[in-house]
């Protein structure tokens, strides 16, 4: 399934933001805390991670990050197969902006994005964060946490994995 180096990106959407009222929203931070277990198994791999936001409807608004193998590991994205098929499938590397970071190993990582990226084309209204991990010789889990988003309030919402993912949070400060 995946291939082993410890390289690994994390991939932000790049755009401007506007509110529903025309102007432009104001900038703050986007935080995204994902807990990775640590398993107790004969040979463990670290999991590539994606996170997303979508309406209430169900449609992909906007990515918040990929965690992934860089180079040959790119063909294993489609493992993330919940994010793959909302948006993966569709980004090239000059559609998005990559942050290089280290391998995301057993843990709390966390993830800051401006929220001008995080929240790019979205109106008040109804929402999920979704976080979804897949591991080789492992499993794959999604969890979500849906959250009410008007540009102003901060908030924050947590979810909890229950095999590939531990304790998620998602924060917002404006």
């Amino acid at each position: 399934m995946f291939a082993k180096t410890a390289v690994w990106t994390t991939v932000l959407g790049v755009g401007a933001l506007s509110s529903a009222h025309g102007g432009a929203a104001h900038a703050g931070t986007v935080t995204v805390d994902v807990e990775i277990p640590r398993l107790s198994v004969a040979e463990y791999h670290k999991p590539y991670v994606a996170a997303w936001i979508e309406d209430g409807a169900g449609a992909h608004k906007s990515n918040l990050f990929v965690w992934y193998q860089v180079g040959k590991g790119d063909k294993w994205l489609k493992d993330l197969r919940a994010w793959w098929r909302k948006s993966g499938r569709d980004l090239s590397a000059p559609a998005v902006s990559g942050l290089s970071s280290a391998t995301k190993a057993p843990g709390r990582q966390s993830a800051k994005i401006d929220s001008v990226v995080a929240f790019k084309g979205l109106t008040p209204g109804e929402y999920v964060l979704n976080v979804e991990a897949s591991r080789e010789g492992g499993g794959r889990e999604v969890v979500k946490a849906p959250f009410k988003w008007d540009g102003r309030k901060a908030f924050a919402v947590s979810a909890k994995g229950a095999t590939e993912l531990g304790a998620v949070a998602f924060n917002f400060k404006p």
